[in-house]
């Protein structure tokens, strides 16, 4: 039998392993309850302007960071609207990534796409020969494939990809932001997006991204940038410590706490934590499999990320099954996705969660599944 409404709502912090939306800190939480104030003006300048200066520190990018009411699913329509022309590639392996292209064709471009196996991430070789094949006014890919907890090396892939000048380096990083490295300026990130909910810790409402200069140099003659995700729109009224159109307000709020928490625990720790957390998920996997529980991880080693782990699961053992028995025990895990729902189910050890909380967690899995 599933809880209640009001009986969710009594559930214990640092329970709800869900890769996203994630558990929000309950200072945070509480940010949300201030007043409203007037999104125009000199109060919501003197708001934001910290904001705006803290996203770069988390970030780590000199370039302006975009704040968007909407989810990241928003900025991956604004990043193909203003960087494409004509002619897109698309990375996919997973549910997301295919999102992204799916988005790219729905906006009137073409779009040709390399795709992989689901747990599989890119090859950096076989998209250089494909650059080499043809020309593309951007390349789409997910850092961190939030369907399979595929770490894709957008570092490399970046590098490779810049080799052609006119080409975009478009990244979905929705579940790497927050939980591993990311470096838009010295990568040569053309436009990285990512939202509230995952790793950042949030409520959803928000999304947030960072374009290069030759991103905004694109945009500014882009035949199909539209409107509300003009990022010259988003440009101007950065520059002027504001936001393009009415914002998530209690959201923001939320996001100015957080800010502080994350910049107190430190950009390399928290990624530090995260890949802690990530690696004990994978131990227990193998453990589990030593206790003759046919448990795996569907990433391979060296592409897996520190956000999500997508475990496979044994014979006879379905993952709504697994989730439905976690939740009757106060606790929350996120079932597979898409193709995978049957077969897997995910594990969100992101944003604040601790070791202490994840342990917990698979204490009570491998009473389930044993």
């Amino acid at each position: 039998m599933n809880p209640t409404s009001s009986e969710r709502s009594e559930r214990p912090y640092g329970r709800f392993f869900l890769p996203g939306p994630t558990e929000v800190h309950p200072d945070v939480l509480q940010a949300q309850t201030r007043p409203m104030m007037g999104h125009r003006g000199a109060d919501a300048q003197a708001f934001m302007r910290p904001i705006y200066s803290d996203l770069q520190k988390v970030f780590h990018t000199s370039r302006p960071v975009f704040v968007s009411t909407s989810s990241a699913t928003g900025l991956m329509e604004a990043a193909v609207r203003n960087a494409g022309r004509t002619r897109i590639l698309s990375l996919v392996n997973g549910a997301f990534s295919q999102r992204f292209s799916d988005i790219a064709s729905a906006c009137g471009f073409e779009v040709d796409e390399i795709v992989v196996p689901w747990g599989r991430a890119h090859d950096p070789y076989e998209v250089s020969s494909r650059l080499n094949e043809g020309r593309y006014d951007a390349v789409t890919m997910a850092h961190s494939e939030t369907s399979t907890g595929v770490l894709n090396d957008i570092e490399t892939l970046a590098r490779i990809i810049r080799e052609h000048d006119d080409t975009m380096v478009l990244v979905d990083s929705v579940t790497g932001f927050g939980a591993t490295e990311l470096r838009p300026d010295d990568w040569g990130l053309d436009f990285v997006l990512t939202g509230s909910q995952k790793a950042f810790a949030l409520p959803p409402g928000l999304s947030f991204g960072v374009a290069s200069e030759r991103m905004m140099e694109r945009a500014a003659t882009a035949p199909k940038r539209g409107y509300y995700f003009d990022l010259h729109f988003f440009a101007d009224n950065h520059a002027k410590d504001q936001v393009p159109t009415t914002p998530a307000l209690s959201v923001l709020y939320a996001l100015e706490v957080q800010l502080a928490r994350m910049l107190g625990e430190g950009m390399e720790a928290r990624w530090a934590r995260h890949t802690a957390m990530a690696e004990r998920t994978w131990r227990w996997v193998d453990e589990m499999k030593e206790k003759g529980v046919a448990l795996g991880v569907m990433a391979p080693k060296g592409h897996r990320s520190p956000a999500v782990t997508t475990v496979t699961l044994p014979d006879g053992v379905t993952g709504p099954e697994v989730t439905k028995a976690v939740v009757e025990k106060d606790w929350v895990v996120g079932g597979g996705y898409g193709k995978l729902k049957s077969s897997t189910i995910r594990i969100g050890h992101m944003g604040d969660h601790t070791m202490e909380e994840l342990e917990g967690l698979l204490a009570v899995l491998e009473e389930v599944l044993r």
